[in-house]
């Protein structure tokens, strides 16, 4: 299982927002020292978000991106993936990011709109696009996948969403529970449990991963709790190897 430690940028800055909620932001500095500080500590893949773009389907941290990038490449020894969303909406906003070194793009609200424009993207760069479903249970129980930076309903059911991408050469699904994201209280694991029943794809944990337990899936993005040091990357990297 491999680790992807995250970094959401706004305005410049180095944030975690709690439930997705914009007005419940906390600082955490510079980015570029954040990226630095995970390299550093072994991680072999970096998430980076621009969370205003998410919203509005405007870039505001390409530089920034590219920064990190660089920071994370290869031609400096490090050889660090970089795995990115947030605002990706076309088929050439895709090649653009992608033209700045990212290893792979996560489509959000532009794969919900648009089911289709994920699959012609993933056979166009296969195992670089990831599909980004951040869902919340509706009253029924069945997950419901939002997006505008959480902040809209799609209509659309986690289930529905993947049977339409099963069979595509998809690098991911990036699953995110709102409700957990920032809580530090654990993933939604029945959730997820319910997820990985319907898909072949490879699996992504996000939202609310605050301690080493329950390690499953592809991957896990951890990001308030590595970010505030509630445990160290050296532990968190050495757990997900423990866990293939």
């Amino acid at each position: 299982m491999e680790l992807y430690p995250a970094i959401d940028v706004r305005d410049g800055g180095a944030v975690r927002l709690t439930q997705g909620d914009f007005d419940r932001q906390v600082g955490y500095g510079d980015p570029l020292v954040l990226a630095q500080r995970f390299i550093e500590g072994g991680a072999t893949w970096i998430h980076v978000v621009d969370l205003n773009a998410a919203r509005t389907g405007v870039p505001h941290e390409r530089e920034t991106l590219a920064r990190i990038v660089a920071l994370a490449g290869a031609g400096n020894g490090n050889g660090v993936k970089v795995q990115t969303g947030g605002g990706i909406r076309t088929e050439a906003d895709v090649a653009a990011v992608l033209g700045l070194g990212v290893a792979r793009v996560v489509l959000g609200t532009a794969a919900l709109e648009d089911p289709a424009l994920a699959a012609r993207c993933a056979r166009r760069w296969p195992d670089q696009i990831a599909v980004g479903l951040d869902y919340v249970l509706r009253p029924d129980g069945v997950a419901e996948a939002r997006g505008h930076g959480w902040e809209e309903g799609s209509g659309r059911t986690v289930p529905e969403l993947l049977a339409v991408w099963n069979g595509e050469p998809i690098g991911a699904v990036v699953a995110t529970a709102i409700a957990r994201d920032g809580m530090l209280g654990g993933s939604d694991l029945d959730g997820l449990g319910a997820l990985l029943a319907v898909t072949e794809l490879p699996v992504i944990a996000s939202g609310g991963v605050g301690s080493l337990e329950g390690r499953t899936l592809a991957g896990a993005i951890v990001g308030k709790a590595l970010v505030e040091e509630r445990f160290g990357l050296d532990e968190a990297v050495a757990a997900c190897t423990a866990s293939v």
